[in-house]
């Protein structure tokens, strides 16, 4: 038997949106100074309601959108970062990102792009 979803609060469309981003898309936050590279995709929010409640109302995106996880950084420092499509533009400076974790999961081809990199073959 299969569950009903439990998501009870009011969305715009219930139909699952092809993500904007690709694996490896080098992204920028609309709003706060940071940037980084895409590493995984939930097609609608995937994480606790704890973090969802923590961002203020009026700036806090809707679940029915594609989430992305980011090896983030800014000018301090480098993380993890959750961010919702509606909040990312695509980051056209060229630079490279510098977190310590994008050459284990992909390597950077001659014109910049980022690529996943084959596990099987590693």
């Amino acid at each position: 038997m299969t569950k009903a979803p439990t998501d009870t609060a009011p969305s715009k469309s219930r139909e699952i949106r092809m993500a904007k981003f690709q694996l490896g898309d080098v992204v920028r936050h609309r709003k706060f100074p940071f940037r980084g590279v895409v590493f995984d995709i939930d097609p609608v929010f995937n994480n606790t309601e704890e973090w969802l409640l923590s961002i203020p109302e009026e700036v806090r995106p809707h679940k029915d959108q594609p989430f992305y996880h980011l090896f983030a950084e800014n000018a301090e420092t480098e993380y993890v970062a959750y961010v919702s499509e509606q909040n990312l533009l695509p980051d056209t400076s060229g630079k490279p990102i510098r977190h310590s974790q994008v050459p284990e999961m992909f390597e950077k081809d001659d014109g910049g792009r980022y690529h996943p990199r084959n596990s099987i073959l590693n």
